[in-house]
């Protein structure tokens, strides 16, 4: 680490106002950054100090991402030679994952942080450490086939107008990863669904379809509860093995990272929502996701990780403490009626976290204000006993 300082202080003063290499600046504060802590310091007043930085957080949540992104190669290339009718070891599925998800990973992370970059030098600010995890999350949440120019196309909106329109991280309304799936969703919806999308040159005569996918057209889930857990099946990159999930949620909470009124919530959210529709048959056409037990809804899809790394967003999540519990649920709950309600959109996990990331000012609003108000009849009845 000497010899990284000692280059970093040798380029420091030519990007500095009015070094030769000014235009670079961002890009040199973002590196050094990411390796040294920023030793900017406070010179006067009084402030609460804390080991934890902004940083540290991200690099956290980049940590509690790495089993999944781990067993998603591995599910990437198991995937494929089970398509082949090929039998292979750890590794050799592991590798043939790995040579397939990095080309994503890079693009995600050199194209977003290049958009970040450009936006710190004209506006003269610091490169936020923000987009460290949205960098992971983007290729986690995609399928595996995702054309690398579709992912840069894709990256580059979230960025400007999921973040920068809004005055950059820390501002931003709706999540930017999420932002980046809606957007190939809906731009490139041939890319983005159906059979072929989620393992990568599959055979032609091998079924593709996601486990949500066979439910909406009524040919029940195929999987057992083990593989459910386990989660070797198609789907996207990331979002399949409940057990990973679950130890990067581990992680979140032990660091105290993520909030667990959100992660709880949500999930109480979907469990609730499932159960009433288990009983609401006669009410709707019916379709294989009302008989779905409820409590696999939350095994399946992209419900667990939404509800362990995306609900939780620090940003767009509301911040009171009671809109938390409103926040996570009803996220849970729209989640599974556009899972079961809406049989050509079988996975409504990202619709509504988008949803609920638009209305957590609205909540956090009607919860301050119910606060004021109850403060205010407490307090007038005070007055009138005394």
């Amino acid at each position: 680490m000497k010899a990284i300082r000692n280059i970093l202080d040798s380029v420091k003063p030519h990007v500095q106002k009015g070094g030769k290499y000014h235009a670079f600046h961002s890009l040199f504060d973002a590196a050094e950054t990411f390796f040294f802590v920023p030793n900017h310091v406070t010179t006067k007043g009084s402030h609460i100090r804390d080991a934890v930085d902004m940083k540290r957080t991200m690099f956290i949540v980049v940590v509690s991402l790495i089993p999944a992104l781990l067993f998603g190669m591995w599910n990437v290339g198991n995937l494929h030679f089970k398509s082949l009718g090929e039998s292979v070891g750890l590794f050799d599925a592991f590798s043939y994952g790995f040579i397939k998800v990095l080309p994503l990973i890079i693009v995600s992370y050199v194209v977003g942080l290049g958009t970040e970059i450009i936006f710190a030098q004209k506006r003269g600010h610091e490169v936020n450490e923000g987009f460290f995890v949205s960098g992971m999350l983007i290729p986690l949440i995609l399928p595996v086939s995702t054309p690398l120019w579709m992912v840069a196309v894709a990256v580059i909106f979230a960025v400007i107008f999921g973040k920068e329109v809004f005055g950059g991280t820390g501002m931003n309304v709706v999540n930017p990863a999420l932002l980046t799936r809606a957007f190939l969703f809906f731009a490139y919806p041939q890319s983005m669904s159906g059979d072929a999308v989620w393992i990568s040159e599959k055979a032609d005569a091998y079924s593709g379809a996601t486990p949500l996918a066979e439910l909406a057209s009524n040919n029940g889930s195929g999987l057992s509860i083990t593989e459910m857990i386990i989660g070797n099946y198609p789907g996207s990159i990331g979002e399949s093995s409940f057990i990973a999930i679950m130890i990067g949620a581990a992680i979140l909470l032990y660091t105290g990272v993520a909030s667990w009124k959100l992660m709880l919530s949500f999930f109480a959210g979907g469990l609730a929502m499932g159960l009433l529709l288990n009983g609401m048959q006669d009410l709707f056409p019916h379709n294989n996701y009302l008989d779905f037990p409820a409590y696999q809804h939350l095994l399946i899809g992209g419900f667990a990780f939404g509800g362990v790394f995306m609900i939780t967003d620090p940003v767009t999540a509301a911040q009171t403490e009671t809109g938390k519990w409103i926040y996570g649920f009803l996220g849970g709950v729209i989640a599974i009626i556009v899972r079961v309600l809406n049989p050509a959109f079988p996975e409504g996990v990202m619709l509504s976290i988008l949803l609920v990331n638009v209305l957590s000012p609205l909540i956090d609003y009607f919860v301050v204000e119910n606060n004021i108000k109850r403060r205010m009849k407490r307090a007038k009845l005070s007055q009138a006993k005394i």
